[in-house]
């Protein structure tokens, strides 16, 4: 028997399939080890130890793992063909060669770049040792991101009061936001006049031409800055006579895009189909891991997280064989394209992002998918085939004009692009940023040199320049490739990191900086320069892809980086706070007090008309103040406004066409919402919560009226033939099949969800074993220290609450139910037992005897069966001793705030942290790093 190992019980389901009988294929479920967060956990001092703690999730799956080694002739780990899958197959056989499973057993390490039977077969034939230089760069990044998110996030805890954390990557990608929005700020408009003549050949074919030269001087598009220069060279052109000083023909090649790499498929699925990042990731996974196709699991594309270029010759064969016959022999070059990147990483040698068969066209394969995968499938599919298409051929033509105005010479010209041949083009053009300008198109009529011109009429517009453009998440990954920094297949989850603390918002598809992302990036730039610059972050990049080619040492790289930073991070110990509110208020100045239309003072007080407005801090964050406080108690929000709320918060949509009655926006103390007229006669009116990303000034009468209509019938299950409804609970948006409760993913609309979406989330959610209201509430954590008995995380009516017994302790908001580890509800249960002793322990004598003598009891139980018990005994006294635990999300490595050790009844609890990465499921994908 020979064991194979994957990450996701999907990948393992298809496998086994076809490899047959022999073999077992079984899921590790993503990562089974992780740094536990605590100090140590990465020890600088003993040469950069690494501490590793297996998931209490994972602990179960890994116990079956042994067993099935244990009666196996051979393991073969099959985890993905990058980085992060040789870290996870290097984790797992640390694991089993702790539980001491490994007796002789053969291990071999495979790869495939597509889950087809064909792929499978080829892989387990060329298997391998695992690479150790990929495994150490994993290493480096691990430790590198462990030790900025342990280190940084605290001094910001300290120093700046309402920041969240700090992640290696993750802030340099923040900084870009927050540096393009400081662009906007001080951008200062400049006027500026085109100059357009509209002339006629001879045959009246009418064509444009633009000012581009006058007496010998060449006019640049900011040449004429005021309108008396526009009139004086618009009288000119009235009065000029004009000729062609000549015409020039040039034939123009246009080659195709390469296929895509993890990088541009996200920012072409975002320009192109409207998908974040993150929701393209998940969406390619699925198309990777496999669709039934007539009983049959089969890949439709190659492994999505890869930054090479490049095609296996068999694909390059199938693509030509699909071009030469859906376009004809015209269509296909003569020799293969081949394509290359610059980059030197560990991934470059992987394929492109390509279907694993292009005689499967996209037409065909719709009837299998769901809207959203059949539209990232096609777009897959054709920027492929484009990819090995005839280049496009295109005649670009200039015709010079010459005006003559008395003793004034004035210079036009005139531009056309025809396309000769379309090529590639008839398949597939490239999505377009804000910057470009399509230049096809526009023909220019026959004309020749000395060709007298008539004129048909003379423009003149005045135009005023504008600031850069916001990113959009697909401008912001460009950005960060072009940059190097980070790496591109975790540039989606960076993103949602980003969008989780609140740093930035999405508005109307672009990024802003929120006002706590501003303050961050701000607190770095002043005291953490260094680490924030987009060099230092791509030179760090090139050191961790070096590692992976073997070229230098990874603890080396970690004791460089490590002096620096150590010595940074010592500097401001002794920061004092009115300092960094200084530097602060300086810095976002631009932001804070931008100048008032009437040129008066923005610093100065409204109220009292004598103070000084300056950044203020407290415990709840930063705000602006008055330097006259406590006589002026004038304050107002960070981003501006008069410090008075408008009316009661209130915002009128319009009427109800049905009822007649009217719809509003309004704030209470738990949100925005949407309500349908008044309360009458004690009845209460109906009312909606506002999805996750939509902003209470975004609202409309139009989408309020289809929220308070929730929930509506998304279709009939057809199974069954019962309805599917879609609404909003107190979780969130969901769908609901009879007993099953399906939450909605990130990129799904609640008010749009169609019925094949919701019948795989139902599906997804049905064989996780957790649907209906039946199941098992509460998610257990392990057992309590002290006093035994089970600890679980449960969600209730006025939100999430740790349990154990009869001890219900609320979690604060500030505390993530998914991430809260078992010491941290620990610490809730008993300050809320100490805060109500009748509610729950009793602290008599009696109590205390009774509970020494159980105590005493377990004990002497636990020794007489100390064999068996001791594997179960040591794992849960591990867990009892877990700090605050890091986070990692991309490339991020974060830290929860430390729970208060005195007065933890009355202080707040920790700070919430990000969720944690997903394991490799079958709907979560293994965000790398």
């Amino acid at each position: 028997m020979q064991v194979v190992i994957v990450e996701s019980p999907a990948k393992a389901k298809t496998i086994n399939k076809y490899l047959g009988p022999g073999y077992e294929v079984i899921a590790s479920y993503g990562h089974v080890r992780d740094l536990p967060s605590k100090d140590g956990s990465v020890d600088p001092n003993a040469d950069f130890h690494m501490l590793w703690e297996v998931d209490p999730k994972a602990q179960k799956r890994l116990n079956e793992i042994a067993t099935a080694v244990k009666a196996a002739d051979t393991l073969i780990l099959a985890t993905d063909p990058d980085r992060e899958g040789e870290a996870i197959s290097w984790h797992v056989l640390e694991v089993l060669r702790q539980k001491k499973a490994l007796k002789g057993q053969k291990v071999e390490r495979v790869v495939f770049n597509a889950i087809t039977k064909q792929a499978i077969l080829d892989a387990m034939k060329a298997p391998r040792a695992i690479d150790v230089a990929l495994v150490d760069a994993y290493l480096a990044r691990r430790a590198l991101d462990y030790l900025v998110g342990f280190n940084l996030s605290p001094v910001l805890w300290r120093k700046l009061p309402g920041a969240r954390s700090a992640g290696r990557v993750q802030s340099v990608a923040l900084r870009l936001v927050c540096d393009r929005e400081r662009e906007i700020e001080t951008f200062v408009a400049r006027e500026y006049w085109s100059i357009a003549a509209r002339l006629a050949t001879p045959r009246s074919d009418e064509f444009e031409t633009r000012l581009v030269g006058a007496d010998g001087k060449k006019i640049t598009r900011l040449s004429v800055g005021s309108g008396e220069e526009a009139a004086g060279f618009r009288a000119a052109l009235e009065t000029a006579s004009f000729r062609v000083r000549g015409v020039e023909a040039k034939p123009v090649k246009r080659h195709p895009q390469p296929p895509f790499t993890t990088s541009t498929l996200q920012q072409e699925a975002s320009r192109k189909l409207g998908l974040a990042p993150a929701r393209t990731m998940q969406i390619a996974q699925r198309l990777y891991e496999g669709v039934d196709l007539g009983g049959e699991t089969q890949g439709l594309i190659t492994y999505m997280r890869t930054d090479g270029v490049d095609m296996a010759p068999e694909a390059i064969a199938a693509t030509r064989n699909a071009i030469s016959s859906k376009f004809g022999p015209r269509y296909l070059p003569g020799v293969p394209r081949k394509y290359t990147v610059k980059a030197k990483n560990a991934q470059e040698a992987h394929e492109a992002i390509r279907p694993t068969d292009p005689a499967r066209h996209p037409r065909e394969m719709a009837r299998y998918l769901d809207a959203e995968q059949a539209r990232l499938y096609e777009l897959i599919w054709t920027r492929t085939v484009a990819s090995q298409m005839e280049s496009a051929l295109l005649e670009r033509t200039t015709a010079d004009i010459e005006a003559k105005a008395g003793e004034r010479t004035l210079d036009l010209t005139a531009t056309g692009t025809v396309v000769k041949f379309d090529g590639f083009l008839t398949l597939y053009r490239e999505g377009k940023d804000d910057e470009d300008e399509d230049e096809e198109g526009r023909r220019l009529p026959a004309m020749s040199a000395d060709e007298p011109l008539d004129k048909r009429e003379i423009t003149t517009t005045q135009h005023f320049t504008e600031p850069p453009p916001r990113f959009s998440e697909a401008s912001l990954v460009k950005r960060m490739e072009e940059l190097g920094i980070g790496r591109p297949s975790t540039y989606a989850a960076v993103l949602a990191v980003l969008r989780d603390r609140e740093y930035v918002k999405l508005e109307k598809k672009r990024l802003m900086p929120e006002d706590k992302g501003r303050l961050v990036v701000a607190f770095l730039e002043s005291f953490f320069q260094r680490y924030v610059q987009y060099d230092f972050t791509a030179d760090l990049e090139e050191k961790l892809d070096k590692i992976s080619a073997a070229e230098i040492d990874w603890k080396q790289v970690l004791r460089d980086f490590w002096q620096d930073f150590h010595a940074a991070i010592d500097a401001t110990k002794e920061l004092r706070v009115s300092e960094v509110l200084d530097a602060l208020d300086e810095l976002l100045t631009a932001h804070i007090f931008p100048p008032k239309e009437d040129g008066s003072d923005p610093r100065l007080c409204p109220t009292c008309g004598a103070g000084r407005l300056s950044l203020k801090m407290s415990r709840y964050g930063a705000f602006i103040g008055c330097s006259n406080y406590p006589e002026c108690r004038y304050t107002q929000p960070l981003s501006g406004g008069d410090g008075k709320p408008e009316g009661d918060g209130n915002r009128p949509l319009g009427k109800d066409p049905e009822t007649g009655e009217e719809v509003t926006v309004r704030v209470g103390r738990f949100g925005a919402y949407l309500q349908l007229g008044e309360a009458k006669d004690k009845e209460k009116p109906k009312r909606s919560s506002l999805p996750k990303g939509l902003a209470p000034a975004d609202v409309d009468l139009e989408t309020a009226l289809k929220l308070l209509a929730l929930p509506r019938e998304v279709g009939a299950h057809p199974d069954d033939g019962a309805p599917i409804l879609a609404g909003i609970g107190r979780y969130g948006p969901y769908v609901q099949h009879g007993r099953i409760y399906a939450n909605l993913e990130e990129g799904d609309d609640v008010l749009t969800l169609g019925l094949n979406r919701a019948v795989a989330l139902i599906a997804e959610k049905a064989s996780k074993g957790r649907g209906g209201r039946g199941a098992p509430a509460g998610r257990e954590l392990g057992e309590h220290p002290t006093l035994g008995g089970s600890v679980t995380v449960r969600a209730g009516r006025f939100g999430p609450y740790a349990n154990h017994g009869k001890i219900n302790a609320t979690l604060p908001k500030t505390v993530d139910p998914e991430a809260i580890t078992l010491e941290e509800a620990v610490q809730l249960i008993d300050a809320k037992a100490a805060a109500s002793p009748a509610k729950g322990r009793k602290t008599t004598k009696a109590t205390t005897k009774t509970t020494t003598k159980t105590t005493t009891k377990k004990t002497a139980a636990t020794k007489t069966t100390k064999a068996k018990a001791a594997p179960k005994k040591a794992t849960r006294a591990k867990v009892a001793e877990e700090g605050a635990p890091v986070e990692e999300s991309g490339d991020e490595a974060e830290v929860k705030k430390p729970a208060p050790r005195k007065r933890a009844a009355t202080r707040k609890a920790p700070a919430k942290a990000a969720p944690q990465e997903p394991a490799a499921t079958d709907d979560a994908p293994p965000w790398e790093e």
